[in-house]
């Protein structure tokens, strides 16, 4: 017999520091989400690995981490595909009115109740849809109109017509309930439809009936319009104009817009008073790199939205990985890394700090200007740095040259040669890629993700310190 035998932690990072020894499959999930593009590749990892990964870790926690997981990446981190693989798996394991819940509050684009159906027949096209993801569906369905059904009833694996055939979803009556009789069923037809006075039929109905007919109203956007062979410079002007362009459709046209002539001040105009919200902080960094001449509103764009968020009281140090892995592009199709993700997040942090100083680090740790906004971008990409990674020297050097700092966050992927001393104070890992194993531990506090809702994050630990 042998007893007291001590555990032996084999797992280590891509670049070989020791891992955690223990974490809980719901943690595992999270860090694997929270900065995943599903199914892309990453510079350690193919986007199968990491999807195998999230697969597995879901059988092994409970609905309600799973359920919070998702709803966090979807509504937090503004993530759309992953949330969308978490809710198919839940289907293969659990039932009953939460997992419909959990698929109306997930999705929150059209366009997503077609991709969770590709998602949900990976397996099989012959796998029939379960009662709840039916119901899922259908509930999702209410929370669109016609402008929005329109806009992404478009050519894929699976229509918005054939969603919502195959979900049975119904338009809510005109005062009561969500269902129809059977005698109402029977009675709409196409003709009911179309003469909704007369037959009473409300504008719900009305819409869903145009779906099913397909005669939708063809939507004012810049697509329909360029796409039908519209000139770009009057296109994007009038849609400017009438404010109908959305921030993603203005930044990702921003070159294009230029290119074609569009008056500068109409663009700076619909910059400043663009919906961000949803926008995630290295989108600002793409669109400037394609027209640095707006620089200027796109980096007040990206602070607007922090306008109401308290400060991070006291002196933090900031500290961002600039070594070879975070080079690595986040998507095929995308020109933008993970140092651009990491370095638009010390952007929103670094105009949140009351007292801070910034530091770069790879193999050696250098300290750069505090400036602000897409300079701050420019210090730290100046600083040229072997590829090796060395967190924990990074670490005590920052201390050595910072010692009264009260917080450090560590924007990083995680994949280092050594690991970190027990932080002084505060100290946060930021996570921004998406590996099975990183060296956040002891009393570092991980985040995982790369939007502003870090600060919520930050701010929320420390009221409870």
């Amino acid at each position: 017999m042998r007893s007291n035998i001590k555990f032996a932690n084999s797992a280590r990072t891509h670049e070989g520091a020791r891992s955690l020894a223990k974490t809980s499959p719901a943690f595992k999930l999270r860090r694997t989400v929270m900065a995943c593009l599903l199914f892309e590749d990453s510079f350690y990892e193919d986007g199968q690995t990491a999807a195998v990964r999230i697969k597995a870790l879901v059988r092994e926690c409970s609905f309600d981490e799973v359920a919070e997981i998702a709803i966090e990446a979807r509504e937090k981190m503004n993530l759309r595909h992953v949330p969308l693989l978490l809710v198919r798996e839940t289907l293969r394991y659990y039932t009953g009115r939460k997992v419909g819940d959990l698929i109306e509050q997930v999705i929150q684009r059209p366009d997503e109740i077609g991709e969770l159906l590709a998602l949900y027949w990976d397996d099989g096209k012959d796998q029939p849809l379960t009662s709840q993801l039916k119901i899922g569906l259908a509930r999702a369905f209410c929370k669109f109109n016609e402008y929005q059904l329109a806009k992404w009833n478009k050519d894929g694996a699976v229509s918005l017509r054939d969603a919502m055939f195959l979900c049975h979803a119904r338009p809510r009556m005109r005062a009561h309930h969500d269902k129809f009789t059977k005698a109402e069923r029977r009675g709409l037809r196409f003709g009911d439809f179309m003469q909704s006075r007369p037959t009473g039929l409300s504008v719900d109905e009305l819409l869903y009936g145009k779906l099913a007919h397909n005669m939708l109203e063809t939507p004012d956007t810049w697509e329909v319009q360029l796409s039908g062979g519209a000139d770009k410079k009057a296109t994007f002007e009038r849609l400017m104009s009438e404010n109908k362009l959305g921030a993603m459709a203005l930044l990702r046209n921003l070159r294009g817009m230029t290119e074609a002539g569009v008056d500068d001040m109409l663009i700076r105009k619909s910059l400043m008073s663009a919906n961000v919200e949803r926008v995630l902080p290295f989108r600002f960094i793409a669109a400037a790199r394609h027209a640095p001449r707006f620089e200027v509103e796109l980096e007040m764009a990206m602070f607007s939205s922090l306008a109401g968020m308290d400060m991070l009281r006291g002196n933090t140090a900031l500290l961002i990985d600039h070594s070879g892995s975070m080079n690595n592009i986040i998507s095929a199709k995308s020109e933008i890394s993970r140092f651009d993700a990491a370095a638009a997040v010390a952007m929103i942090l670094r105009e949140r700090a009351e007292s801070c100083r910034i530091f770069t680090f790879a193999e050696h740790c250098v300290e750069v200007a505090p400036r602000r906004g897409f300079a701050l971008v420019d210090a730290v990409k100046a600083v040229v740095n072997p590829v090796s990674t060395k967190l924990g020297k990074a670490v005590r050097h920052v201390y050595d040259q910072y010692p009264e700092c009260d917080r450090i966050i560590v924007i990083t992927d995680e994949q280092s040669q050594d690991v970190p001393p027990a932080p002084r104070g505060t100290g946060y890992i930021v996570n921004v890629a998406a590996y099975q194993n990183g060296i956040g531990y002891g009393d570092w506090v991980t985040i995982n993700g790369w939007s502003e809702a870090i600060l919520d994050y930050i701010k929320a630990n420390e009221a409870q310190i």
